[in-house]
């Protein structure tokens, strides 16, 4: 059998890891709210690079429509209605048995997050509701622990990095949520994968700087993937 350490050889050889940052990674404790586009694509990149821990929180039931950019499902488990959380997580271990994975079917509520994610690092959003997110940025800055924020709709997508008493928080940014109806959806404006690609690409790296140690800093990624638009907002 190879040394597991073959298997992230790649990422060991990048400087900004390295063997220390590595076993860091690998002895760390990660929680992702919500199993959608984001939040699959962000999964399997955090299992990849070997994540010691991941708990995965989703109610939902896989779908077909959600087959064009939820990256982990398949036709069978939409055919089944599998629970999304069920069918990542049994698609997650099969791309890497090392991780301890769990898939929880629920909603994140403000009776549950402190038991679900007292013992994460870092808290990755895959959510598509400000309901949630406020509650995640409501425990993220009550109990110090980093997340990470991330939306997409139509071609359009944004991401940042919250460090509580280091950077701004979401309530900071937006002090009141939208509206309701007042913002596009992706049930009313649609979603390119690419986007989804892009910012949770961007999520995972911000994640992976905080289990090494890093200290990032305050940016704000916006992005329009069929406008060709880039952009990092530094604070």
């Amino acid at each position: 059998m190879k040394p597991v350490t073959d298997r992230y050889s790649r990422q060991i050889l990048f400087s900004g890891i390295g063997p220390e940052g590595q076993e860091k990674i690998q002895n760390s404790r990660v929680v992702l709210i919500g199993c959608g586009a984001l939040g699959t694509v962000s999964a399997e990149l955090l299992v990849r690079a070997g994540v010691g821990r991941l708990q995965l929180i989703d109610r939902d039931f896989v779908e077909e429509s959600n087959l064009q950019r939820q990256s982990l499902f398949t036709e069978a488990d939409a055919r089944s209605a599998i629970p999304k959380a069920v069918a990542a997580e049994k698609a997650l271990r099969s791309i890497n048995s090392l991780v301890d994975i769990s898939g929880i079917v629920q909603d994140l509520t403000v009776e549950n997050i402190e038991d679900l994610c007292r013992e994460s690092d870092i808290i990755v959003d895959g959510t598509d509701n400000f309901e949630t997110r406020y509650l995640i940025n409501d425990f993220s800055v009550k109990r110090g622990v980093s997340w990470v924020y991330g939306a997409c709709v139509g071609s359009y997508g944004t991401a940042f990095l919250v460090r509580p008493g280091a950077t701004s928080c979401l309530q900071c940014l937006f002090p009141e949520p939208p509206p309701l109806g007042s913002v596009e959806t992706c049930n009313t404006a649609g979603v390119l994968g690419s986007v989804v690609h892009a910012v949770a690409s961007f999520q995972v790296a911000q994640v992976l700087k905080i289990l090494v140690g890093q200290t990032p800093g305050e940016r704000v990624l916006k992005v329009d993937v069929w406008e060709d638009h880039w952009q990092l907002i530094s604070a």
